[in-house]
Parts: structure tokens; C-alpha cells; sequence
């Protein structure tokens, strides 16, 4: 005897199944179910552009924080000057969660090892946004008047950034 199974998608948040009599499986789904399968190749393209920054080996981080710094000391230091303000230390790691995170308290800032992924101007991005959390810690409409006026084109540069990320095709910058 063959079971067979039925979904039946409807307003509710939970994933529920149950067996009938006769052994049939009846299964009920939240509605946006069929975005799941969306989702998880999401996630997969997210897995491989992370992934092309190879941090597995101690020679391959010393390599990338090479790199990070090379890169990104030169913006800190143009761009705290410009705007007034001196991070007490920088520090990198590797964040996927996150660009870069700005400790108001004490008034440092850490950047991923994962910038080197994205284009020079897309990382200077988030090393004026970090910045401009030492002048205004939440993201309100001070901080954007800061932004746009420090990172004039900050709006796109984020935009391209995000776009990066959700494709697996990384053109070179």
C-alpha cells in the first residue's frame, strides 16, 4: 500500500503533520513556504562569495590582514583627519555578520577581513561609515547628513555592496 502525501499551505506559522487512517500523510505549511527553497540558495551564493576569500590557514589571514591593512590604514587616516575624529585603535576580523562595527564607548573600530571582496570605493564606504559613528553613534538623520557629506555617494556604494553579496558572479574591481 502506498501512502501518499498531501500540503496544504494556509495561514499559520508553524509547519504541522499529521497521519490519516488509511496512512496517508497530510501536511499543513505556512503560506510563503515555497520561499524557503528561495532562501536557501540564497544563502548558498552568500557561502560562495564568502568563500572566495580563502582564512583557513594561519599564512592565508596574516595574508589577508596584510592586505586589510594596507588597504584600509590610509582611508582611516585620510578620513579622520577630514571629519576631526581618531579611533582609538582599529582592529580586524573575520566578520561575516558585518562590514564594520564602531565601539562608541571606547571609541574604536574593527573592520571584516571580508572588505577585500568588494571594491576599493565600496570599502571606503564603510570606513566613513564607521567613522561617522564617532561623531553619531545611531543611524539617524544627523548621521546620514554626515555620511552624505563625507561619502557623498554612500547610498550607492552600499546599494553595489549588497548586490555583490547576493550574486555568486564577483566581478574584479
Amino acid at each position: 500500500m502506498d501512502m501518499a502525501i498531501q500540503v496544504t499551505y494556509r495561514r499559520t506559522r508553524r509547519l504541522s503533520m499529521r497521519i490519516v487512517k488509511n496512512g496517508d500523510v497530510h501536511v499543513s505549511a505556512p503560506i510563503g513556504m515555497p520561499a524557503r527553497k528561495k532562501t536557501c540558495e540564497s544563502q548558498k551564493r552568500r557561502a560562495d562569495f564568502y568563500n572566495q576569500l580563502p582564512l583557513k590557514t594561519r599564512e592565508q589571514a596574516d595574508d589577508a590582514l596584510r592586505r586589510l591593512k594596507a588597504l584600509i590604514e590610509p582611508m582611516v587616516d585620510r578620513h579622520s583627519k577630514e571629519m576631526g575624529v581618531k579611533p582609538s585603535f582599529v582592529c580586524y576580523k573575520a566578520m561575516i555578520s558585518r562590514w564594520g562595527v564602531c565601539n562608541v564607548k571606547d571609541k574604536s573600530v574593527c573592520f571584516s577581513a571580508y572588505l577585500l571582496l568588494l571594491p576599493e570605493w565600496c570599502v571606503e564606504h564603510v570606513v566613513v561609515h564607521e567613522l561617522c559613528h564617532l561623531l553619531e553613534p545611531s543611524h539617524n538623520a544627523r548621521f546620514h547628513a554626515l555620511m552624505d557629506k563625507y561619502f557623498p555617494r554612500w547610498r550607492e556604494a552600499r546599494k553595489s555592496t549588497i548586490e555583490r553579496v547576493k550574486t555568486d558572479i564577483i566581478q574584479p574591481s
